[in-house]
């Protein structure tokens, strides 16, 4: 390794971003520690080409040896999972005989998945309140035309219309409630709240609603289990995982049961909820904790925001969510949060 190339290979180790060095040749000369993970393959000596396959990047590699300027291209990595570069090709002379150049690759993934997501968003978001509100300007028009005298269809109509302004409430709420998650979830929750106490308060609110669906909620919790938290985040937690569990967890039987179960186990404490319904094709697993993803519960008529809203409030206490299910034997949600 002569002075110049020894020099530069200083120089890449001390960037965070992926980088190498290239003589005129484009045979490698150095390369720093993130590029050796983000190109397992590359060795000292080899050609470029040889561990990168990019008719962009090397195309604007050879430019650059040969006279131009600096030149940026984009590299997308489709595996093992999917990852998108912004890559800056630079010309380096530090020797007048030779034209070197250096390669530095950014990682834009995080970028661009988030646009992917806030663009999804607004279109998930749009469509859902759409439907609910061309159903309200139809119902107000035919009441003030058509049915302005008809008293059966009158009543009919104030019935789903309420039902639809109540989608959207429910919808516009659980927003809010997941933009907060989200603006905190940095910051985890130092308040002592008590796991049983919160999820006794849930079992007893929907109870009402387990009698009508012909749902019986089995809880055991026997002993206090504190855990730092914020209560009314914990609250919602355990609201959609009882109440999606009563809503699709009906079994076979005249009474299904619903089980929850608050444990302790080592510095963890440990909320199940377990119903015996017809249960989750393996296929939906995966997408559960999607925005607006309802899979094969969308004849509930849920905002699709419910199980997105448990990852977040997981992921700020610290926690960790399971999913196990079984089609025609039932569902296990399973919250791990560590103890006070």
């Amino acid at each position: 390794m002569n002075q110049e190339t020894g020099l530069c290979a200083s120089i890449l180790d001390a960037l965070r971003d992926p980088a190498l060095f290239i003589g005129p040749d484009t045979r490698l000369r150095a390369l720093n520690a993130p590029m050796r993970a983000l190109l397992p393959g590359a060795r000292l000596g080899d050609p470029l080409a040889r561990a990168l396959r990019s008719p962009d990047i090397l195309g604007a590699v050879d430019r650059v040896v040969s006279g131009s300027g600096r030149e940026m291209a984009l590299w997308r990595e489709a595996v093992p999972v999917e990852r998108v570069f912004d890559v800056l090709v630079s010309p380096l002379d530090l020797n007048p005989e030779e034209r070197t150049a250096v390669i530095t690759f950014r990682d834009l993934t995080d970028a661009h998945r988030l646009d992917r997501v806030r663009t999804d968003f607004i279109a998930n978001v749009s469509h859902e309140l759409r439907t609910p509100l061309a159903s309200l300007v139809g119902f107000i028009d035919t009441l003030q035309g058509a049915a302005r005298s008809d008293c059966g269809a009158r009543e009919k109509f104030l019935l789903i219309m309420g039902e639809q302004a109540a989608r959207m409430s429910r919808l516009i709420d659980d927003l809010l409630c997941l933009s907060r998650v989200e603006q905190h979830e940095h910051r985890r929750p130092e308040t002592p709240t008590d796991l049983v106490a919160t999820v006794g308060h849930v079992v007893d609110g929907l109870s009402e609603l387990a009698r009508q669906r012909r749902v019986k909620l089995a809880l055991d919790a026997t002993q206090q289990v504190i855990v730092l938290g914020d209560r009314d985040e914990l609250l919602r937690l355990v609201e959609n995982l009882v109440g999606n569990a009563i809503k699709y967890g009906a079994g076979p039987s005249d009474e299904s049961v619903v089980n929850i179960s608050v444990v302790r186990d080592n510095a963890n404490a440990r909320l199940r909820v377990r119903d015996h319904g017809q249960g989750i094709p393996r296929e939906h697993l995966p997408r559960l904790t999607e925005r607006f993803y309802r899979g094969c519960g969308e004849s509930v008529g849920g905002t699709g925001l419910g199980l997105a809203l448990v990852k977040h409030i997981v992921a700020r206490h610290r926690g960790r969510l399971a999913v196990t299910s079984e089609p025609g034997v039932g569902s296990c949600f399973e919250v791990s949060l560590p103890l006070a």
